[in-house]
């Protein structure tokens, strides 16, 4: 089986803290993940994570104005510019400060960063497509100029639509004007007027008008104006002139305040987001209300408007709440929220095309793994949801909670259709399903006894007595023969449920059970405890196998609070979940640190160590900790400095006192790394694990589908033919495809020889996939040449089939072209078959005259055996009837 699982995908988390950038076409939305980026694609209905990460989270982020460069920088100021199309990281870069607005010019060609008081303009770095040789540059980012002048933090940068120009809002209640260049008989401006700290200034489509927004609400429009009072021969004076506001509008939000806002000059349009979790959309210069529209319980923080002027991207961090809507047909285009509190459990839907998330905020959420969108949200439990289990058939999901209920949904309608309770008052936390979906078993930490229920009824069958401690585990037996139990108690016991008896005696372990989980033949159980060990024991026979020490392995980290060193505390940790792989022959574990173990059942070999995170805004991320930021009242990151702020909403602190689960983007101490659960996808392709970060995705097929050709090369058809001529098919092909000319394509594919098939097709880009199979399609039906085109569509299938499984709805259109080529193709050759076949076997019953002499022959007789005849040498045999042979069968 392989094993080189590479990380995919990010699910479970689309906002945490930052700013929105849609991309250039306004098709695409980047979004801050902690220390990534996700791409939600709005117009194909996807998501994607890109693979960089960052060493604390992201605090901004921007896209140049060719949509290629992304700009990305933590809290830190640690900056890396990425190539956005090929998901490849360029150059890493230090502002050393925290950066509190970043945006690139509309030429392209600077981007402005704001780094507290002061504002640094940047050369943008060149592509290795830029230069000519297509290398890096040594040292990229060149400083242009360095500006001061503002007393507080500057919190939003524009720039003009000729970038010449840009406007800086800062907290110390002004605008500023700035020239990118020394520009003649231009001076620094500020913009002063507004009573609270400045959110926002813009330039109108024709810039002879700007607009300021503050934390109060007051809009202003300014404008390039004489004194008001002036007498009429001084109103052409050029020297009375400078920007002076022409207006004032005010947002009428009683007890709330403004936290974001963006305008879009080509249409007028100004968006305020607010603090009781609404937001207005305003038209200008009139300032009438549009919308005004709740949209969250919490603090809006972001607010971005696509190019068009049609969609609106909101994000509330708090809640982790992600929305785009189009005003103008008032309906949402996304509707994301990861869950705000810590998953406690995951699994896979027997399809595999689906996640389920469970988590202490009460909700049960699926997730399309193709897309990486939530696609329904469950919230009929009352308190933390404990475990979920799907039935290995049908569309059924049994889930466990606190609040004392095991609940069963039906995933095709969506619904809860059955919800089975104890007689007395219980919070469960292990679950279990039959095979056959007909019984469903619970466990509790406040009982020692085992309920079973019968889905068809509702009703309790059994209370499995035995344990003598909370019983933490369950598991069913692929084959339906045995309920595995573990238990506190420091034993599993196996089950016969229809028996209601034990099958075996427990098995005794060194400390408490915490997960017990079946290999997929049902031969053998893993069981993890608490001192680090995994054990592995036959299921039938009840005799240990094959264990091994995990602790050294799942170790490491060091949170701020800990006395010892990440390597002295080595024993520590233990696996809390753990899943066989498809095959049985590797298993996967994880628990309360940064680490997720790949092993090799038989050996007992770790084959990977996967590092879920290296955010160091987490606890237990990192190694070592840093002296100097040890003081005489403790760490330093353990000093709640809120009261320090300046804003009065800054300085209050709501939280509960020593809370430290809940919502990853509002508390002050760190969130703790940790992965409660992790689980094999059915197909043993790719694995899933809940972590504080959110959802990770770990696959084998992890290609990224990008053009490897740049589009600077120059392509022809001469070019094309010439690449054939060298026998270079795969560049051939591709070229032709990037001249998007289909003859060509034919001459190339029906130049490549046979045996040279397999390798051209393994190495084909994924990008040109649907290309190829929809043009071997079409061949398929006008062309004659059906050996060729059918060894192509084999080696399509053998090297890309799980490409094309797994990604079923992208594919789907060309998937069913080659289907109803093969069809038809079957369909042909059985008709000409079934219509000639008397006539074959005529022929091949008919005897053949040989010319050749002095030869044994072989005569036909049509029910006896088959006799040696010796041709003579006279000539007169030649043209005799003595010659007659038969058909060897």
């Amino acid at each position: 089986m392989k094993t080189d699982f590479k990380f995919s995908n990010l699910l479970g988390t689309v906002y945490r803290r930052g700013n929105l950038c849609f991309s250039p076409d306004g098709t695409c939305l980047l979004s801050p993940v902690g220390n990534r980026v996700t791409v939600f694609d709005l117009v194909n209905n996807k998501s994607h994570t890109l693979p960089f990460a960052h060493r604390r989270n992201i605090s901004r982020l921007a896209l140049n104005p060719k949509g290629n460069l992304l700009l990305t920088v933590d809290e830190d100021g640690q900056a890396i510019l990425t190539h956005l199309h090929r998901r490849i990281s360029l150059y890493h870069f230090s502002f050393k400060g925290s950066v509190s607005s970043l945006v690139f010019s509309p030429s392209g060609q600077h981007f402005a960063v704001a780094l507290g008081r002061k504002i640094e303009t940047w050369r943008t770095p060149s592509t290795p497509s830029d230069t000519q040789d297509g290398s890096l540059e040594f040292a990229p980012f060149v400083k242009h100029r360095e500006y001061a002048g503002h007393f507080d933090t500057v919190q939003s940068i524009e720039w003009s639509s000729d970038s010449r120009f840009f406007l800086t809002a800062s907290k110390d209640l002004t605008a500023r004007i700035w020239s990118l260049d020394p520009e003649a008989g231009f001076e620094p401006t500020t913009l002063g007027g507004h009573r609270q700290g400045v959110h926002g200034a813009w330039f109108s489509a024709d810039q002879e008008t700007i607009w300021t927004v503050s934390k109060d609400g007051a809009l202003f429009q300014w404008q390039y104006l004489p004194p008001r009072n002036a007498p009429e021969d001084e109103m052409d004076i050029e020297e009375n002139f400078r920007w002076r506001i022409a207006e004032r509008h005010y947002f009428m939000q009683t007890g709330a305040t403004l936290t974001c806002a963006s305008f879009h000059p080509e249409s007028n349009l100004l968006v305020a987001g607010f603090s009781n979790g609404t937001f207005g959309l305003y038209e200008l210069p009139d300032f009438n209300q549009i919308h005004n529209l709740s949209i969250s319980q919490n603090d809006v923080d972001f607010v971005t408007i696509n190019k068009t002027g049609e969609w609106l991207a909101f994000g509330a961090s708090q809640l982790g709440q992600l929305l785009v809507w189009e005003w103008q047909s008032e309906s949402y285009i996304l509707k994301q929220q990861g869950h705000f509190d810590s998953m406690n459990s995951l699994t896979y839907s027997p399809s595999g095309d689906r996640i389920i998330t469970c988590a202490d905020d009460g909700k049960i959420k699926v997730w399309d793994v193709a897309s990486g969108f939530c696609i329904v949200t469950f919230t009929e439990h009352t308190s933390g949801v404990t475990a979920c289990e799907f039935a290995k058939r049908g569309n059924v999901l049994f889930t466990a909670s606190l609040d004392g209920s095991i609940r069963a949904w039906d995933l095709v309608r969506y619904r809860n259709f059955r919800t089975f309770t104890a007689p007395e008052r219980l919070s469960f936390s292990s679950i279990a399903v039959d095979p056959s979906g007909e019984v469903v078993a619970a466990g509790s930490l406040d009982s020692f006894d085992i309920h079973i229920w019968s889905v068809q009824t509702g009703q309790l069958l059994d209370k499995l007595s035995g344990h003598e401690g909370p019983v933490s585990t369950l598991a069913f037996a692929p084959n339906g023969g045995a309920l595995v139990s573990g238990s506190w108690d420091h034993t599993v016991r196996i089950w016969s449920i229809f028996a209601r008896t034990q099958t075996s005696e427990p098995l005794q372990l060194q400390a408490d059970v915490l997960c017990v989980t079946v290999r997929p033949d049902s031969k053998q159980i893993a069981v993890s405890t608490l001192d680090g060990q995994l054990t592995f024991w036959s299921l039938s026979e009840g005799t240990q196998e094959a264990g091994f020490d995990g602790r050294r392995d799942v170790s490491g980290g060091r949170k701020l609070t800990d006395r010892q060193t990440a390597a002295n505390a080595s024993g520590t940790k233990s696996f809390n979940s753990i899943s066989y792989s498809a095959d049985g022959s590797v298993v996967v574990a994880s628990g309360n640190s940064k680490y997720i173990c790949l092993y090799d059942v038989m050996s007992g070999v770790l084959l990977h160590k996967y590092t879920v995170s290296v955010n160091l805004s987490l606890e237990g991320t990192q190694e070592f900790l840093n002296s100097k930021n040890l003081t005489e009242g403790g760490p330093a990151g353990m000093i709640d400095t809120t009261g320090e702020a300046s804003d009065l909403e800054d300085r209050m602190d709501n939280s509960l006192p020593g809370a430290k689960r809940g919502d990853a983007a509002s508390r002050r101490i760190g969130p703790e790394v940790r992965v409660p659960g992790v689980n094999f996808a059915p197909t043993g392709r790719s694995f899933c694990a809940a972590s504080t970060e959110g959802l990770l995705v770990y696959s084998l097929d992890t290609t990224i589908a990008f053009d490897p050709f740049d589009l600077d090369i120059d392509i022809t058809p001469q070019s094309t033919l010439k690449t054939l001529a060298k026998k270079q098919y795969l560049k051939a092909l591709v070229m032709a495809f990037r001249l998007n000319n289909p003859k060509l394509v034919t001459r190339i594919q029906r130049s490549v020889p046979a045996a040279d098939i397999p390798l051209v097709v393994s190495d084909l880009p994924i990008v040109y996939l649907p290309r190829l199979l929809r043009h071997i399609a079409v061949q398929s039906d006008a062309s004659p040449l059906l050996e060729l085109n059918l060894l192509w569509l084999q080696a399509l299938l053998k090297s890309h089939g799980a490409i094309l499984k797994k990604n079923q709805g992208e594919y789907a259109e060309v998937t069913r072209l080659v289907q109803r080529a093969v069809s038809r193709i079957q369909k042909e050759i059985f008709s000409v078959v079934e219509n000639n076949e008397f006539m074959v076997e005529y022929l091949l019953a008919q005897p053949v005259r040989k010319q050749q002499n002095g030869l044994k022959l072989l005569q036909s007789v049509e029910d006896g055996p088959v006799q040696e005849v010796e041709m003579a040498d006279d000539d007169e045999d030649e043209d005799g009837e003595d010659g007659w042979i038969g058909l060897e069968d």
